[in-house]
């Protein structure tokens, strides 16, 4: 007996059905687990090379699209760190104007500083505006290309600026200011005073009387104001018509020495920085009056004590500007320390006074000029001072001239242009890589929907292919068991 079994034909043919039917149930149920018609190059070489080739297009330009993104972000950076520079020049220009608005080389040199201040921070955002490593704003190295095609013909290259040093040329060309070295100086404060009296012998004189009248002169003297050297520093030849008032003249008239004369009494006081000597040198050869000077070294003592000072002088500080800081006007009772508050009250001077020496010291950060419409004021040696206390500054501030600030502007405004047209160049480049952008995610749409076009399955097509071959199963499985059932019915002949 063979070993084959030996099926009837028509269960045969039911089991080829149910077995055709179980091969394509297995393909529809493949499409709509995978989503996919054509799975390898078996379904369909030529669809599933063609979209091989637009999926691989489709996933370069989408690594592309991360970095167009990347790039944007970049701009963004470089264009907010501008914005924020623009700000910030112009609270420079603001400054600058502020200085204007004043003529005190104190406050223009604390402008000046302010001023310096804000290009710090400008060159401090510039360095700051850096994304991933790259900044626009930083110069030579950190040029930005961007790529918008897979074989890179298609790109955008944007140059970098250079506002980390904002005194480069080629960038903001804003450079810092000076901000100004004070300088310092010192004066003597001394002086002595001696009296005399004018008198005919049984009465005072007055302004009016004539010298010739004085018991201790005669005509022909020379009243002579002499330093302690001998040297005469004014004479008054007397006549029949000198008068008391014409020798005081003569006094007054020495650099450093003041004459004060009282009607009431006929006391002539005699006031000189120097020791000094008032002689009348012809016939009586006689010594009238004798000044020994000596260093002030108190500050209560008066300042009239002094050949510089006299009651209703007005001292005036100023500076370098002719910008007056303000004035004192000198009474009876101006001490040394009430002179040496005056000048401390102002910002940027500061003044001290030397017990011993008898020098007042002033330090100022800006030039400065302390004067007096007394010619007499700080006279030295009988000589007179017409320019005062003066103190030149070791450097005057960036702002210190109007000039010097109306250039600071002009460069301001230019700045202002350049971070303009900067910020005008870098929004258009960030329009240009948005628009690339959006056309990149356009067209990789596009791929991927011209792919999916050639192998994406229709899972309602695919669905009702999988329910009518469920159905052609059902049936195939009931005919093959009718076949079967046709073959037993042998069996019952036996």
């Amino acid at each position: 007996m063979g070993d084959n079994i030996t099926l009837s034909a028509a269960v045969r043919q039911n089991l080829l059905t149910l077995q055709s039917t179980a091969d394509l149930m297995s393909g529809v149920q493949n499409k709509l687990a995978t989503g996919l018609k054509v799975n390898s190059a078996l379904d369909n070489p030529n669809s599933f090379f063609t979209a091989s080739g637009l999926n691989s297009r489709s996933n370069d330009l989408s690594n592309l699209l991360e970095d167009m993104g990347q790039s944007l972000q970049t701009i963004r950076a470089a264009d907010e760190g501008i914005q924020t520079i623009t700000d910030l020049v112009e609270s420079a220009k603001a400054k600058a104007n502020q200085a204007l608005q004043t003529q005190s080389q104190f406050e223009r040199a604390k402008f000046a500083a302010q001023y310096n201040n804000l290009l710090e921070q400008i060159e401090d955002v510039a360095k700051d505006s850096s994304y991933k490593g790259k900044n626009l704003l930083a110069g030579d190295g950190n040029d930005l290309t961007t790529i918008f095609n897979e074989d890179a013909t298609s790109k955008l290259k944007i140059s970098a600026i250079d506002y980390t040093n904002s005194a480069l040329s080629t960038g903001l060309n804003l450079s810092d200011l000076v901000e100004g070295q004070g300088g310092a100086t010192s004066f003597q404060l001394e002086g002595g005073k001696t009296t005399y009296t004018l008198t005919d012998g049984t009465s005072t004189l007055n302004t009016s009387s004539l010298l010739t009248d004085s018991a201790d002169i005669i005509s022909g003297d020379a009243i002579e104001v002499r330093s302690a050297g001998g040297t005469a520093q004014s004479s008054l030849t007397v006549d029949g018509t000198t008068t008391v008032q014409d020798m005081i003249d003569s006094i007054n008239s020495t650099p450093g020495v003041r004459a004060e004369f009282d009607e009431g009494t006929g006391v002539l006081t005699v006031i000189s920085n120097e020791d000094m000597t008032l002689v009348a040198d012809q016939t009586a050869s006689a010594v009238l009056a004798t000044v020994a000077a000596t260093a002030f070294t108190a500050l209560s003592t008066t300042l009239v004590d002094s050949g510089s000072f006299k009651a209703g002088d007005t001292l005036t500080l100023t500076d370098g500007n002719n910008f007056e800081l303000g004035s004192l006007e000198i009474d009876e009772d101006t001490t040394v320390d009430d002179l040496t508050n005056f000048i401390s009250d102002f910002n940027g001077v500061d003044a001290s006074f030397n017990t011993t020496t008898g020098k007042l010291a002033i330090q100022s950060e800006t030039d400065l000029a302390l004067t007096s419409d007394n010619a007499n004021f700080n006279a030295e040696n009988f000589t007179a001072d017409a320019d005062g206390v003066t103190i030149e500054a070791l450097s005057d501030s960036g702002f210190a001239m109007d000039n010097d600030i109306n250039r600071v502007v002009d460069r301001l405004n230019n700045a202002l242009s350049n971070l303009r047209s900067q910020a005008s160049e870098f929004g258009t480049n960030l329009s240009t890589v948005e628009i690339r952008q959006d056309y990149t995610k356009s067209l990789i749409n596009t791929l991927q929907e011209g792919a999916g076009k050639l192998t994406l399955a229709d899972t309602n097509e695919e669905g009702a292919n999988l329910l009518a071959l469920q159905t052609r199963q059902q049936l195939a499985s009931t005919s093959l068991s009718f076949a079967s059932q046709a073959d037993q019915t042998v069996l019952s002949l036996f």
